[in-house]
């Protein structure tokens, strides 16, 4: 039977570690939304795959090498692509590509929607600040940006952000900080999964059934090729000047939409948008549920992490749509208050929530075009907060 012996070490583990169900039970409910549900598919099944490959007894997909053993795959995956940040901006690079700017371009106010939107990510920093405070939980500085970042509602510079705390916390003399990366993409992804669910009743509850009713029409200013074309170069210089910590992030993004709207390389463009977006977010997927392992999932941190991560993402719609309704009180043209929920960088899932809240209380209403100002100034806004998290917090710890 000794011979044998290995065949029974997967129940062993399992009998030693019963917290490995758990995480399967999680992984299966994460696919079954995925699936059944049909809630961003694209992100909660290779997620909801990978949290279940880093579960499995004796962890073959997620082994260090070392000692001259080979490592799991999921091992030099993740090290390859979330501590270099290759994936997050390699998203960003395809996000870019498919993004078009127009709508926010025709209307350059709508740059203010996606900015208010941001006040999630400091309500829900302070949060993560106030509760490390507590015996409960042991969030720092370095987690509590990590955590803030979750209500911009962009998973890759969740990724992004949290992945730079922790390797600055690990290279700084005297700062422990918590791996914290699995639990806070999974909130960001699981929240933007959950966009159609969150959102409406927040609508709800910050408008009236007059201001649901406003009817915009869409007559934009015309918008040059020539603009198209300098506004990702102008935005990534700007940017990266003004905030340098962003520069990966926003460089990444407008030379993807330079691809797209030079009008030269078509076949980059479209491999950016499709065939490397595709393989991407498949890596992407599996190496964040890889961060997840029992012991550092199942802690009472993650659910502190969740709560934080949903009540910034509550904040973040409700400013959006609070400075709408101030806008009105200035403005000759009435703004709709909703297209201010769509602020959050939850593209395009939370401009189709507008849209369809309008269409419901309007079916002749349409103001899609409208809430894509909002939604893709938001993916700005949130890369330009974490540009200002990653120069301003390390500072703070003394990193």
């Amino acid at each position: 039977m000794d011979d044998f012996s290995g065949i029974w070490e997967g129940l062993s583990a399992v009998r030693d570690e019963p917290r490995l169900m758990i995480m399967w039970v999680i992984a299966f409910t994460l696919m079954y939304f995925g699936i059944a549900k049909k809630k961003e598919p694209l992100l909660l099944v290779p997620i909801s795959a990978g949290l279940l490959f880093a579960n499995l007894p004796l962890g073959e997909f997620t082994k260090p090498a070392g000692d001259g053993e080979i490592g799991g795959f999921l091992f030099y995956a993740t090290r390859v692509g979330l501590v270099t940040d290759v994936l997050p901006l390699l998203i960003f690079l395809g996000l870019g590509a498919a993004t078009d700017f127009e709508p926010v371009l025709a209307f350059p106010r709508m740059f203010l929607l996606g900015a208010a939107a941001q006040f999630g990510v400091f309500f829900a920093m302070i949060g993560a600040i106030l509760l490390g405070m507590t015996n409960a939980f042991d969030f720092g500085l370095l987690e509590a940006a990590s955590i803030g970042i979750i209500g911009g509602a962009d998973g890759p510079t969740t990724i992004f952000v949290s992945t730079r705390m922790r390797e600055i916390g690990n290279a700084a003399a005297g700062v422990d900080v918590r791996d914290i990366v699995g639990a806070t993409t999974v909130a960001a992804y699981s929240y933007m999964a959950l966009v159609p669910i969150i959102q409406p009743p927040i609508i709800r509850l910050f408008t009236t059934q007059k201001e649901r009713r406003i009817r915009m029409v869409y007559s934009p200013r015309p918008v040059s090729q020539r603009t198209k074309i300098l506004f990702p170069l102008v935005t990534a210089l700007l940017i990266s000047v003004l905030m340098p910590k962003a520069a990966p992030l926003i460089g990444m993004m407008m030379f993807g939409n330079l691809l797209r709207e030079s009008g030269v390389v078509e076949r980059l463009s479209s491999t950016a948008q499709n065939e490397m977006m595709n393989i991407v977010i498949i890596l992407l997927g599996l190496t964040v549920g890889a961060t997840m392992p029992a012991a550092v999932f199942l802690q009472w941190e993650t659910i502190g992490i969740f709560a934080l991560g949903l009540s910034a993402f509550a904040v973040a719609t409700a400013s959006g749509i609070m400075l709408a309704k101030t806008m009105n009180v200035f403005s000759k043209e009435k703004i709709n208050p909703m297209i201010g929920a769509a602020g959050v960088s939850a593209v395009p899932m939370s401009a189709r929530v507008v849209q369809e809240m309008a269409h419901k209380e309007d079916p002749q209403n349409f103001i899609l075009m409208h809430a894509m100002g909002p939604n893709v100034a938001g993916v700005i806004g949130t890369a330009t907060v974490a540009g200002v998290l990653l120069a301003v917090v390390p500072s703070l710890v003394g990193a």
